[in-house]
């Protein structure tokens, strides 16, 4: 069945829980999308696991366009979300606009998402108004990276979750249909989904949220080293990979790939002809 942004809000009236993933390719959305997930998030986290930024800040429009194309064409069924990367909505409502609306024409989204509360709301509304369906972001928002001083949990005092629940109230007023919470605490998290009546998403943010997502390559275990604490490891795939790498590269050596049955073969009268 398609989901769309009705469904997915149906989710949490029925308080079946929202399923997101994220992907940048065509291969990775099309395996997803024949797994049944909900909502595909093309993130601009892509600056870091697909071209080896240290943050999110380089990510261009054209970087976005150009993968969530490749992860609309892999998906008949999953919700596409694509992320609005820095600079490309906090200069100005018109330039919000403008960029959300060159997602949903050259990048097929079916919906952008944007961080920020309350500052970002004339944005959120102007893009909504324009028939184009947003997700909300708060919490952790990594575009604001420098602002917070690193990557760190949000809204542990009384003050900083008090913010995060009212910009949770404001960018449901403006308009948007979802909102991403990342690293904020579990009972926050869950005060602020039992407060709105629109879809909270959890990263690092517990399960009392209506859904959850993760960046594929962390569930899948695809890097060595930091793993954030809120990540579980689905498979070994990454392990798996460099298994596989490492007997191609033997057996190639080693000359027992390609074998007979990799081959293609053709007549010996053929062949003595040449010499």
């Amino acid at each position: 069945m398609k989901n769309t942004v009705t469904t997915i809000q149906e989710q949490k009236m029925m308080k079946d829980k929202i399923t997101m993933l994220t992907a940048y390719d065509y291969s990775t959305a099309k395996r997803m999308d024949e797994a049944g997930i909900n909502s595909i998030l093309v993130g601009d986290s892509l600056g870091m696991v697909m071209l080896g930024y240290e943050d999110t800040l380089s990510v261009t429009m054209e970087d976005m366009i150009h993968h969530a194309a490749a992860v609309a064409r892999g998906c008949e069924n999953a919700l596409i979300v694509v992320d609005m990367p820095f600079m490309s909505y906090q200069t100005s409502v018109y330039d919000a606009v403008n960029n959300a609306g060159r997602l949903m024409k050259e990048g097929r989204a079916n919906a952008v998402k944007l961080e920020g509360g309350e500052k970002v709301c004339p944005q959120i509304k102007a893009i909504v108004d324009a028939s184009i369906p947003v997700v909300a972001h708060l919490g952790l928002m990594p575009q604001s990276v420098n602002a917070f001083g690193g990557f760190k949990v949000q809204g542990r005092d009384e003050e900083a979750a008090r913010k995060l629940l009212l910009d949770a109230k404001a960018v449901e007023a403006a308009g948007a249909f979802a909102v991403v919470l990342e690293c904020v605490p579990y009972k926050l998290a869950s005060l602020i989904s039992q407060s709105i009546r629109i879809p909270t998403i959890g990263i690092g943010a517990g399960a009392g949220c209506d859904g959850q997502v993760l960046v594929y390559q962390d569930m899948l275990a695809m890097f060595s080293g930091f793993r954030p604490k809120f990540v579980k490891c689905f498979s070994n795939v990454g392990e798996v990979m460099t298994v596989a790498f490492k007997q191609y590269i033997e057996e190639t050596k080693a000359g027992t790939f390609p074998g007979e049955e990799h081959t293609f073969q053709i007549a010996d009268e053929i062949i003595e002809k040449l010499y």
